[in-house]
């Protein structure tokens, strides 16, 4: 009955952000970061490509993609002209390369903004490292050469072991 609110919006946590995003793009991005070997670090102030695809995938579960955002990533970057290096990343062999132009087309322009704010880069930035880091990372979570069930984070865990 006596609960305060604060001044922001009902949901949101005090710098804007879904409650929740921030800390689970954090979480995500430690185990990617460990995923890409832990010491990897992207250009300027990212902390590395691991926090940018966490935020990204943070993100995309903050927009309803459920605890596996993977797939539907993956669906949209074939739906933006990107099927054959997404498939090159989820099956076995070469993975294609992607640039940040084209990561840039292929998400949303709010997703992209938000990642870049939680990554504390311009949206240039983040797409480039994105681009950077995506195909290697895709490629270590579909060891099958398909979208693994279950929740990212678990996914995650049972590629480091």
């Amino acid at each position: 009955m006596g609960r305060v609110r604060g001044p922001w919006p009902a949901g949101r946590g005090p710098a804007g952000e879904a409650k929740g995003t921030t800390m689970a793009g954090n979480d995500l991005g430690g185990l990617l970061g460990g995923l890409l070997g832990g010491g990897q670090q992207g250009g300027g102030s990212s902390g590395g490509g691991g926090n940018i695809l966490g935020a990204l995938l943070g993100a995309l579960m903050s927009k309803g993609g459920g605890s596996n955002p993977l797939g539907g990533l993956l669906d949209g970057l074939t739906k933006a002209g990107l099927a054959d290096q997404a498939q090159s990343w989820v099956g076995s062999g070469e993975n294609q390369p992607v640039s940040g132009a084209q990561v840039k087309e292929a998400l949303p322009d709010a997703t992209l903004q938000q990642v870049a704010e939680d990554a504390g880069v311009s949206p240039e930035q983040a797409a480039d490292e994105i681009a950077q880091q995506l195909p290697q990372v895709v490629d270590k979570l579909t060891p099958g050469g398909q979208v693994p069930s279950g929740s990212l984070e678990d996914i995650i865990r049972q590629q480091q072991l």
